[in-house]
């Protein structure tokens, strides 16, 4: 009698069958319902904890930064002790640093991140205003070299060792090593100031030269993101490069990879279907980190280019210090890689089953 006859009387047959669509299907039934539900609440209870903490970090950190508020809000006009009183007492500012923190607290739990010194307006609003120029400037760079990076990574490890393998990494590597703000002063210099006999071609700043409607301000705006994106990009894709190919490196030794072959699949559709799915996970991580760096923006980048997004501001309110925007602005850019982390940690035993377990 064979082993598997033996074994088949105590295990049972599969009621299921058969799963054609892979281990990753079998996650609920291998893990269980509420083996996931815990490891759902395990991440969702980790996060909240760091959103906590940076909440209290935001608070302290900034308190640090010297100048003082008030005198920026009197414009460097000789004004008496009494008024200065009264903008501290307008701020909260003459309050105890123990209750303006509870104060504070209070406020952001409910969503209200304080009142802006510089712009007396609501911290809310501001980031509201600015947030849809930064997701249009990242955003867009965003898709371009995490498409790049996939695709030209994927062909390098493909084609490990031969020359364009080694040109993809060499200039990936050394774009990856150079300063944002440094490249795009260059490029500012050669296309938009232009160089000798070659004239500007591009804007050096901003996002729109004004008086444009309909599709030409549209065309207007597409024409001021040009030199900001292709810095990003130029940045930035080399990083998703790297991961994608040494991840798919690791895998082109596997044994199901040589079984594929052996079937006769052709090398494209090895790559294709077998490689590239499996070798997902570290690439997976890496865009989940940078689409929540497409809200934070670029610091260097936005301000280098003044483009009036959550970067360019996040620089301006450092500059006073804006206290209440500054703390704001800190909040939502670490809120959005926190969460973003947490969706890619949710999303990994959908990919890998073993996770989790």
């Amino acid at each position: 009698m064979t082993t598997d006859a033996t074994r088949a009387p105590v295990d049972g047959p599969d009621p299921a069958g058969p799963d054609p669509a892979g281990p990753a299907a079998r996650v609920p039934r291998t893990r269980g319902a509420g083996g996931y539900a815990r490891y759902v609440a395990g991440k969702v209870g980790g996060a909240a904890v760091s959103l906590l903490a940076v909440l209290v970090t935001s608070f302290f950190l900034f308190r640090l930064i010297p100048g003082d508020p008030v005198k920026f809000m009197t414009g460097g006009r000789q004004v008496s002790a009494e008024q200065l009183a009264a903008y501290r007492k307008e701020f909260g500012l003459d309050l105890p640093l123990w209750q303006q923190f509870t104060d504070y607290c209070g406020k952001a739990l409910t969503g209200d991140l304080g009142t802006s010194y510089q712009f007396r307006a609501p911290v809310v609003d501001r980031i509201t205003e600015a947030l849809p120029n930064t997701l249009l400037l990242t955003g867009t760079a965003f898709v371009l070299y995490t498409a790049l990076g996939i695709l030209l990574g994927t062909r390098s490890a493909w084609r490990h060792g031969r020359l364009g393998d080694r040109l993809h990494t060499g200039l990936a590597l050394t774009l990856y090593s150079i300063p944002s703000f440094w490249l795009g002063l260059l490029l500012i210099i050669t296309l938009s100031v232009g160089i000798g006999p070659l004239p500007g071609l591009f804007p050096t700043g901003g996002m729109e030269s004004g008086g444009e409607e309909g599709i030409a301000y549209a065309v207007d705006v597409a024409h001021h993101l040009i030199l900001p994106v292709v810095t990003l990009v130029a940045v930035e894709y080399g990083q998703t490069l790297l991961v994608t190919r040494s991840a798919l490196l690791d895998e082109m030794g596997s044994d199901y990879l040589t079984t594929a072959r052996a079937k006769g699949l052709r090398d494209d559709l090895v790559r294709r279907r077998h490689a590239v799915p499996n070798a997902l996970l570290p690439t997976v991580t890496l865009i989940f980190i940078n689409l929540g760096r497409t809200v934070a923006g670029v610091i260097l980048v936005e301000t280098v280019f003044s483009w009036p997004g959550l970067g360019g501001l996040f620089y301006q309110a450092l500059s006073v210090p804006d206290l209440p925007l500054v703390q704001g602005l800190f909040f939502v850019f670490a809120a959005a890689v926190i969460v973003m982390n947490t969706l890619a940690d949710l999303i990994y035993p959908l990919l890998d089953p073993r996770v989790g377990r």
